[in-house]
């Protein structure tokens, strides 16, 4: 990796595994945690001033907004797992290709996204059984948040990319002075300017397109250490870097994307129960965002030492740091779940003072704790599947987990066994274990290590 060290990147290939996770993972974890306070303040703000309606609209708005960024999502993924494979075999013309291409493909998608779906708005919400109550609200949530959608795909670029060459920790000081600002923002929209949930989504969006634009000078000013020059030239679209992208990209994207589209189907069957339901299907979302911040920061630092490692062909390293990864979120879910077991009632009181909404949230209690341990052995498997760069597999998992398990298991429990909303809650919860199960038997064939992607 001589060639690479003349650079910011990282090496992840020698050292202590278990020291070399943590400390990677731990800026990504916090990083991640303060990128969800954006929307959990807007929900606990708006709880406590507008009740059930303020929390169904931040709720359906955030799960539209969510299903928007796939793209984002999964080709910035890509893009991390080829520059860390390329750092990892010390190939720096290539990451400088793929960086260019990443910047321009995204971007311009970002933009035609939010154009085309400004015109579809209204058949969106209705398409999602958006309560009647809390129908203005969402939709200046929704519209607000697409306006946006351009600076989140840019972020989640320079993140790819920084976190792809080794580098969780200046991610992590970008998103730590978003979040600052949404706070502030948040309360002086709501409470001071008496914005309602207009002033939350306006606080999202300017703190976010802050922190692009915080993160891009700093890749601008640091041009010449990590390789990108920043010239017109170098964002012109390299034909070999977009077939590698879109090669990853399409089958992580389909992922995120099937994900998502499952739990807008939930969302909306959850919807015909009325705005108290889609009030607790809010919390029940936000509470485990918080152990998926946790899923996530593992798999993307798994992914990264997992892809430096197979591109540095040191395949003996890869069972260990699957089996970090295990651990570690096992002693995190564990916690979690103490807490939530014991505590449920003041952790839902957090988000709204609302007595209706609290009445039924016992039943949230026990598929938020099987969702719990289903994140943390998504992360084991998706931190082999995503760094070793497997596009079939990855595609494989998309529609089983995505769409297959989550919307089968909850329309045979919910409506099938007549369960209601408990039954979709509880298909959302199991369908988190089937990556785990995938994963496994990829893990056990071997053919990880003969990987082509890894290999080249």
């Amino acid at each position: 990796m001589q060639q690479a060290k003349k650079t910011m990147v990282r090496d992840l290939t020698g050292g202590n595994v278990t020291k070399l996770l943590l400390s990677f993972a731990f800026p990504l974890f916090v990083s991640n945690a303060l990128q969800a306070v954006y929307n959990l303040v807007d929900m606990v703000v708006v709880g406590q001033k507008l009740g059930a309606p303020g929390m169904s609209a931040v709720s359906i708005g955030g799960d539209v907004l969510h299903l928007l960024t796939f793209v984002a999502m999964g080709f910035s993924s890509a893009g991390q797992v080829i520059i860390a494979r390329d750092v990892g075999a010390g190939r720096m013309d290539k990451v400088k290709k793929t960086i260019g291409t990443m910047f321009t493909f995204l971007l311009v998608t970002a933009l035609i996204m939010s154009v085309g779906c400004y015109f579809i708005r209204d058949w969106m919400l209705n398409v999602l059984n958006t309560p009647a109550e809390s129908y203005k609200f969402t939709m200046d949530y929704t519209v607000t948040c697409i306006v946006g959608l351009v600076f989140i795909y840019g972020y989640n670029i320079i993140s790819a990319i920084l976190r792809g060459m080794g580098d969780s920790r200046r991610p992590f000081v970008f998103v730590a002075i978003a979040a600052v600002m949404n706070i502030i923002l948040d309360v002086w929209f709501v409470y001071g300017l008496n914005m309602e949930v207009f002033g939350v989504a306006l606080a999202t969006v300017i703190s976010q397109a802050f922190s692009f634009i915080v993160a891009l000078l700093y890749l601008y000013r640091s041009r010449e250490t990590f390789g990108f020059d920043f010239k017109p030239a170098s964002f012109k679209v390299d034909r070999d870097a977009l077939k590698g992208l879109v090669a990853l990209g399409v089958p992580m994207a389909i992922q995120s994307a099937a994900i998502s589209i499952s739990k807008i189907v939930l969302m909306a069957w959850i919807n015909l129960s009325g705005v108290t339901y889609a009030a607790l299907s809010g919390i029940y979302n936000k509470v485990n965002m918080m152990i998926g911040i946790v899923s996530n920061s593992f798999t993307t630092a798994g992914a990264s030492m997992v892809g430096q490692n197979l591109g540095a062909q040191k395949y003996e390293r890869v069972p260990k740091i699957m089996r970090t990864v295990l651990v570690c979120g096992l002693i995190v879910s564990t916690a979690c779940a103490v807490a939530v077991f014991f505590f449920s009632v003041p952790i839902f009181s957090m988000f709204t003072p609302d007595e209706s909404v609290l009445a039924v949230s016992g039943i949230l209690v026990a598929p938020t704790i099987i969702n719990f341990y289903g994140s943390c052995t998504r992360s084991v498997a998706f931190s082999l599947i995503n760094g070793s760069g497997n596009t079939r597999l990855n595609f494989a998992v998309a529609i089983i987990d995505g769409m297959i398990s989550r919307v089968g298991i909850a329309a045979l429990l919910g409506f099938g066994m007549g369960m209601g909303c408990q039954g979709f809650w509880y298909g959302d919860a199991l369908a988190g274990w089937m990556p785990f199960v995938i994963g496994m038997c990829y893990f056990l064939s071997g053919r990880w290590k003969r990987s082509r992607k890894a290999a080249n």
